[in-house]
């Protein structure tokens, strides 16, 4: 008896069993978690440094070795930013002379330097760039030579994260904006760090990539997923936008086949504003019933 070949799944089947194992696939706080994640190694990376140049030597060089003080693991640290907490193991030396620059001992709060994180990892940066952000994480208080050990350290992880391979097919994808604010020439700026959150068909939720704001238009955001094309990128299923000027033009070009739509939430809260304010409540609650987001008013 012959068997009968087994249908191949399309994308959109895919698409359905993903979103109903995971329906908040497009919420800032995918944003915010995802980031997180990339601000977590840079600053472990300038902790090491740290205390690699105070000891004279690196983790596993004991032949360069010149000191009889030597490294005696770590403690665990839990700092806050402006989008949750993150864990640090903070590096101790044995004679217990070392202290963090980038996180003094009694510092929780790395609002103030997570712009210049964050900023780092955006597509398009100079190698210029991240040492001038490396400086005003840091301020006046390491040397140029400090500044440029660093700088070296860090580099070669931000580079690989920008360049990484990346999947075929994404079932849903998903963009917005995180405005900071920085200091430039002595001026008080606000850039824009557009994040590009990307679903595979796992489920598995990635970061693609992050560009740092020029003027939203089709050019740029051309530039944006031509960048995704060049890293292996074939297919988006679903691009979900907050009205992003140009964003369905680009799209077109460069994904002909994919279909764009408003974030679920924004759309929802579009819908509220045509009804009265005493109805929404029974509106949220029909809603529910299709849509498995946490819906807040």
């Amino acid at each position: 008896m012959v068997k009968k070949k087994k249908k191949e799944e399309s994308n959109i089947e895919k698409l359905a069993k993903l979103i109903a194992r995971d329906p908040e696939v497009n919420t800032m706080k995918d944003v915010y978690d995802k980031i997180k994640e990339l601000m977590g190694p840079i600053i472990q990376e300038m902790l090491e440094t740290e205390l690699e140049d105070e000891l004279g030597y690196e983790k596993y060089d004991k032949e360069n070795k010149e000191t009889d003080n030597s490294r005696n693991g770590y403690s665990s640290k839990k700092v806050r930013s402006s989008m949750g907490e993150i864990e640090l193991k903070i590096p101790r030396d044995r004679k217990g002379v070392y202290e963090p620059k980038i996180i003094p001992k009694y510092k929780r709060d790395i609002s103030d330097i997570e712009s210049r994180i964050i900023e780092m990892y955006g597509l398009g940066l100079s190698t210029k760039d991240i040492t001038k952000n490396v400086e005003d994480i840091y301020g006046v208080e390491l040397s140029a030579e400090m500044i440029s050990k660093i700088t070296n350290k860090i580099l070669p992880e931000i580079r690989e994260w920008q360049s990484r391979p990346l999947e075929e097919i994404y079932t849903f994808v998903f963009m917005d904006g995180i405005v900071f604010k920085v200091k430039d020439d002595g001026e008080i700026i606000k850039k824009t760090a557009y994040v590009v959150i990307g679903v595979n068909i796992d489920g598995f939720k990635e970061v693609l990539g992050i560009y740092i704001g020029e003027i939203e238009s089709s050019k740029f955001w051309l530039r944006v997923l031509n960048d995704l094309k060049n890293r292996g990128v074939k297919d988006i299923l679903i691009a979900s936008v907050d009205g992003l000027t140009g964003f369905p033009q680009a799209i077109k070009a460069a994904f002909p086949d994919t279909v764009v739509q408003r974030c679920i939430i924004h759309q929802i809260r579009n819908t509220l504003k045509y009804v009265n304010y005493k109805d929404r409540k029974e509106l949220v609650n029909d809603l529910k019933k299709y849509i498995k987001h946490p819906i807040k008013i």
